[in-house]
């Protein structure tokens, strides 16, 4: 499994690069039942100064704050691949200080994935109203049933913000009728690994047609199971590698470049007092 700690350069196929500000989780829904991130993450447990040292254990890591600012190149961003921003365990203040170095670097754009919708809608509506406008950041949830995700979806709706969109992985089940009203995109994919569920072809054919109708960009990752190379990401005949279609900002210039690191300075000093 490719380590997706603290990565320029990623292998997950709808992002260029990780980010994980914060490091660890809790299981919360049927999606979370198989974690990649938590069988990663416990390989390394009490291996002496190694970023997992302390296995899946939920905890900041402020030194990682940054890192998006020092990346010159525009990058598509997943933002804690190895966590959930809104897990109740981080800190507002924590959480607001990510997003406002997500604003500074303009030039990339950041995919925000949570299971915790109900938070995430909680902060979009109060303290991180004003970046919701910033289209550059893509706000979105995981899906995987009817009974947790459906629900996300919805919340996810009324979040004030200029990109949504579904990460619906692992699929576990048929959705039914989805609404994709004010989803920007959607990405579809099987569980990996050798206690993977099986993920029937219907469904996603059902996910795949009903953003053809919406006209929503569709991206289905792969079909999964314990050899996820093997069984390939080719549905009916080809490969679908939509995506919303966002204008790019220019990397600053090293005058400006200096002026954003001295302002996501400050939003460290803020946090630290």
């Amino acid at each position: 499994m490719p380590a997706h700690s603290m990565s320029s350069q990623s292998k997950i196929e709808w992002t260029d690069a990780t980010w994980n500000p914060v490091r660890g989780c809790t299981k919360i829904s049927p999606g979370c039942k198989f974690c990649y991130a938590e069988v990663f993450a416990e390989r390394f447990r009490g291996v002496p100064g190694h970023p997992y040292e302390q296995g899946f254990d939920l905890r900041l890591a402020p030194e990682k704050l940054f890192e998006p600012l020092r990346w010159k190149t525009p990058k598509m961003i997943f933002v804690n691949s190895m966590s959930d921003l809104f897990h109740r365990g981080v800190a507002d203040t924590y959480i607001a200080a990510v997003t406002k170095v997500m604003h500074l670097a303009q030039w990339h754009i950041f995919q925000v994935l949570t299971k915790r919708a109900d938070r995430m809608l909680e902060l979009l509506l109060g303290s991180l109203k004003e970046y919701g406008a910033d289209r550059h950041i893509w706000w979105g949830v995981s899906v995987e049933d009817r009974k947790h995700g459906l629900a996300r979806v919805d919340t996810l709706r009324q979040a004030p913000a200029a990109m949504r969109f579904l990460s619906i992985e692992p699929l576990l089940e048929d959705l039914g009728q989805l609404n994709l009203t004010g989803i920007d995109w959607v990405i579809v994919g099987g569980e990996s690994g050798r206690r993977a569920r099986p993920m029937n072809p219907e469904w996603v054919r059902s996910i795949r047609d009903q953003c053809f109708d919406a006209d929503v960009p569709f991206f289905f990752k792969q079909w999964g199971g314990p050899n996820k190379k093997k069984t390939g990401r080719v549905l009916d005949g080809r490969t679908y590698d939509d995506f919303p279609h966002t204008p790019r900002a220019e990397p600053p210039s090293r005058t400006d470049y200096n002026a954003l690191v001295t302002s996501a300075q400050v939003v460290t000093s803020q946090l630290r007092s």
